[in-house]
């Protein structure tokens, strides 16, 4: 894991692997996690031909947290990161809690960022006709309640569910997601993607919940960018098995897209929907060339 000095002072913690002179794949990881090595992503990265690049997000491991930022503040740390690694321009993909912040550096850096993708995103809290909360797994609904009700009800909700993770083993899986997946993702766990989940979320909750807490009420708050600012190229994918971001985000978020390839999966879930990380690879390869 390294580290890099924000023109502010803050401290970003990434991982970087590959040739330098590859384009940078930033992935921008979910709500809660922190950056974790999971060799299939990477590998999937690497032999695609770019080079992978994850960083925590303010307040998430060792990244110091940015109290107040919006989900836009992103596209600065990026560029920043992007500075640090030389490298002119870049692809993104977001997962879940990561999709909006992917969306952010294609709107914000068109120069830079030349293409993205999203993994079961979230749609802004405010969007027109969409019912937000609805099909969300009840751990959501009443995680995003407190959030939308402010920060104290919301560490209120965070700072028990945080000590629990705090040594969540992946057996232990299944029972903490709860009501939050559904079957297609609970079979989806008995590989190595536990083993993965549970040391990003340890590695998310190390020093606090600032990270997680800080997510969850950027997403409730006006983002601070227009999706239809955004002009590069977009592969968006969801599932209509997924209970903690249900399919209707990713539906309304396609039709709010112009430039977006949109894959709406039958029978896919929030986790099993990582299955298909080669093929969006594959798609962002495609849009960069």
């Amino acid at each position: 894991m390294e580290h890099l000095i924000l023109p502010d002072g803050r401290v970003l913690e990434y991982l970087v692997e590959g040739p330098a002179t590859a384009i940078p794949l930033v992935l921008h990881h979910g709500t809660p996690s922190g950056t974790v090595r999971y060799a299939p992503v990477v590998d999937a990265v690497l032999a695609g031909g770019f080079r992978f690049v994850q960083a925590s997000r303010p307040g998430y491991a060792s990244s110091t947290p940015r109290p107040g930022r919006r989900v836009a503040d992103v596209a600065a740390d990026t560029a920043a990161l992007m500075d640090a690694l030389d490298a002119p321009a870049f692809v993104t993909v977001g997962w879940s809690g990561g999709g909006p912040h992917a969306l952010a550096c294609a709107a914000l850096l068109p120069g830079r960022c030349r293409a993205a993708a999203t993994i079961a995103a979230v749609a802004p809290y405010d969007a027109k006709g969409l019912h937000w909360l609805s099909g969300m797994g009840e751990e959501n609904v009443q995680e995003f309640g407190a959030a939308v009700a402010g920060a104290e009800q919301l560490d209120a909700f965070l700072i028990p569910a945080a000590a629990g993770m705090s040594e969540v083993k992946p057996a232990d899986l299944v029972e903490a997601f709860g009501d939050l997946i559904s079957e297609v993702d609970r079979r989806t766990l008995a590989g190595g993607l536990a083993d993965y989940l549970a040391a990003s979320f340890r590695a998310a909750v190390r020093e606090g919940i600032a990270g997680w807490r800080d997510d969850d009420l950027a997403f409730v708050a006006d983002w601070g960018f227009r999706l239809e600012e955004i002009r590069v190229p977009l592969s968006l994918w969801q599932g209509d098995q997924d209970r903690m971001v249900p399919f209707a985000h990713g539906a309304w978020l396609a039709a709010q897209l112009p430039t977006a390839e949109a894959h709406l999966v039958p029978g896919e879930g929030h986790l099993s929907l990582l299955s298909n990380f080669t093929t969006i690879v594959s798609d962002l390869r495609r849009f960069a060339s």
